[in-house]
């Protein structure tokens, strides 16, 4: 089915750069200088991917609007889905790394498109952050990596019935703990930690990368496991009347009709 932010050459650029945004938001801090001062707070390059990241995200859904492939239809379902999963993160904020808002993310990306998912990934972030009172420099990082998990669902093979809630189940749960293998990279290089745990400024890829797997198993790995293990259980619950209420209301609303006027 035609999704409905397709990804047309605008909306394709905008979602490029903010991929290119995201990446080196999480990325700078290996490629600095060895024994570069490091600002611990994110002061300085916070508020820089915030005003970078919601324009793109405006840019993929105005390009949408004046090319006549996102109406005002597409929107209300934009915006019914993030409400949907900010409701969802306000009832359990990461509490012992539950988000049950990633499994409305990953559908919405799974059944509308790739560039609906980065938009309703970041967006349901954004909007959740609002309701919780989440918001803080780790707030645009959240909003980018959240953009990547509802992509990456419209990019999985095609598929119906029982095997498409199966493999929509496991990328659940991968992305569950690939969701904060990625997120700790927003803090970890700019923390001391303990000598076999800490970022080395200067040191080679190899050292930097057992030291934050090191990291990543100690610390992160339980409350990460959390996240995936509801993740996957809620889409292997409900994975299947969602996708076809979702499917559904997409045939109903024709989104991708076109308006005739006689």
């Amino acid at each position: 089915m035609t999704p409905l932010v397709p990804l047309r050459l605008r909306s394709s650029l905008a979602l490029g750069a903010a991929f290119v945004v995201g990446i080196v938001a999480f990325g700078w801090p290996f490629v600095v200088q060895p024994g570069a001062a490091l600002d611990t707070s994110h002061s300085g390059d916070s508020p820089l991917v915030f005003v970078v990241v919601l324009p793109l995200l405006a840019a993929v859904v105005l390009s949408e609007l004046t090319s006549g492939s996102l109406d005002a239809k597409a929107v209300a379902m934009l915006g019914m889905l993030a409400a949907v999963g900010a409701a969802l993160r306000a009832l359990g904020p990461g509490t012992a790394g539950l988000e049950p808002s990633f499994a409305v993310i990953l559908l919405g990306g799974r059944v509308f498109g790739r560039g609906f998912g980065f938009v309703l990934g970041a967006v349901t972030l954004f909007a959740g952050a609002l309701l919780t009172g989440g918001v803080g420099p780790w707030l645009p990082f959240q909003m980018v990596a959240a953009g990547w998990v509802g992509f990456f669902a419209g990019c999985l093979p095609r598929g119906r019935g029982r095997l498409e809630v199966l493999v929509l189940a496991g990328y659940a749960f991968v992305v569950g703990l690939a969701y904060g293998l990625v997120m700790n990279l927003w803090f970890w290089p700019f923390a001391s930690y303990g000598p076999e745990v800490s970022y080395v400024a200067g040191g080679s890829l190899v050292t930097n990368l057992h030291h934050y797997l090191v990291f990543y198993v100690t610390t992160s790995l339980p409350w990460d496991l959390g996240r995936a293990v509801l993740s996957a259980v809620v889409v292997l619950v409900a994975g299947l009347p969602l996708l076809r209420a979702l499917r559904r209301a997409a045939r109903r609303a024709a989104f991708d009709a076109t308006a005739v006027f006689e």
